[in-house]
């Protein structure tokens, strides 16, 4: 499992393989075929996880949300943070690398 105090605006993430989503009216769900762990995510989640499918830093992630929505910076980093590490400790998430360059730009 992923350990999510590992995660800051350097690292970067990815969606877990196994898992299986779908979006309902804005909103995603997220299962874990092999353990049954799920979770809801709400319209902001739902972004954080579609930007997830390809390997992303936590940064552009962060800034992606305050781009679509308007919140403070300093709370964007905080809810973005805590969302993905509790992603992390469900294991839906993989650290990819800290630093790596391995990201997909983001479209402009």
């Amino acid at each position: 499992m992923t350990d999510q105090n590992t995660i800051s605006l350097e690292s970067t993430v990815v969606a877990s393989q196994n898992l299986v989503s779908s979006e309902l009216g804005g909103e995603a769900v997220i299962m874990d075929i092999k353990s049954g762990v799920y979770l809801g995510l709400n319209a902001t989640g739902a972004l954080i996880w579609g930007l997830m499918q390809q390997p992303r830093r936590v940064s552009e992630i962060r800034d992606a949300v305050l781009k679509e929505y308007n919140v403070e910076p300093v709370r964007c980093q905080n809810d973005v943070l805590s969302l993905l590490r509790q992603m992390a400790a469900k294991g839906l998430l993989e650290i990819v690398a800290a630093g790596s360059s391995l990201t997909t730009p983001l479209a402009t």
